[in-house]
């Protein structure tokens, strides 16, 4: 695993492609929706899980949240799909326990979804393809930990299986596509298309295509977009948005917010086989 000869700072390159994924955006009632794009949480998330951490780990998970960097771009957008579930909570075997996913019993507490008919709609993204650049700030007083090379090593050898946003949504590929070295997650973003896994994917995406090299992008409102890259009718400006990505892990809430940039970008490297200035 080597870097992008580029200066900068280390980049992990993520190439989320999987039949359903799931993007967590501010839920209404009993409706959980999907974005386009991961938040900070999620990939907080996913980084902890492939490092063996657990919600409990909530100082280690916040940690990592805090100095997460990200942009995403979409090489295939894919669709929204809705999940309408139904189930009678009151049938005699979901009476008691039940067993989790990690391997222990759960008892079934109070409240108003202990009994009768419980309904709820779960929106995911289908047949998309999203790559993601996820870099780290520095870590302040605190030890550094984990660095990029310790959230490589994890990626590329998670402690638990991954998943896209809900535990059903498992990758078709593996999520961790390689590192490069760039200014920005935005220009790292650019760099991660070079890599073998992403321009193997790019090309099979491409011959099932249109050709369509505008590619809808999202990156942190204060970084500047590098000059190989440009909207396909050069606006004046461009999307600007409030994503509430952030959690509270102690509390397991979401509150915090940041401002991104949205818009669809031209210019990327072509969708061709790497050469050998970016590898695995």
């Amino acid at each position: 695993m080597t870097a992008s000869p580029s200066g900068g700072e280390a980049h992990v390159i993520l190439l989320l492609d999987a039949p359903l994924m799931a993007f967590g955006v501010p839920q209404v009632d009993e409706i959980g929706r999907t974005g386009q794009f991961p938040g900070r949480s999620q990939i907080a998330g996913l980084i902890g899980n492939a490092l063996g951490w657990t919600h409990s780990d909530t100082r280690l998970l916040q940690g990592l949240q805090a100095r997460l960097s990200i942009a995403g771009v979409l090489l295939r957008e894919g669709e929204a799909v809705r999940d309408y579930q139904t189930v009678d909570l009151g049938q005699p075997f979901l009476d008691g326990a039940g067993w989790t996913t990690r391997g222990v019993p759960e008892q079934r507490e109070g409240g108003s979804a202990a009994t009768g008919t419980h309904i709820r709609q779960r929106w995911y993204r289908a047949d998309a393809v999203v790559l993601v650049a996820v870099g780290l700030l520095p870590a302040g007083g605190e030890d550094g930990q984990p660095d990029i090379a310790a959230v490589a090593r994890a990626l590329e050898s998670p402690a638990r299986p991954l998943f896209i946003g809900r535990k059903n949504c498992l990758p078709s590929l593996p999520p961790f596509a390689g590192t490069v070295t760039s200014a920005d997650p935005l220009a790292a973003l650019a760099e991660g298309m070079r890599l073998p896994p992403v321009a193997a994917r790019r090309l099979e995406i491409a011959g099932r295509s249109r050709g369509e090299d505008a590619l809808l992008t999202e990156w942190p409102a204060r970084l500047p977009v590098p000059a190989s890259l440009r909207t396909p009718a050069m606006p004046d400006g461009y999307d600007e948005d409030v994503v509430f990505d952030s959690r509270d892990w102690a509390n397991q809430l979401h509150g915090g917010t940041r401002r991104v940039r949205r818009q669809r970008l031209t210019g990327w490297p072509p969708a061709k086989p790497a050469g050998e200035e970016a590898t695995r």
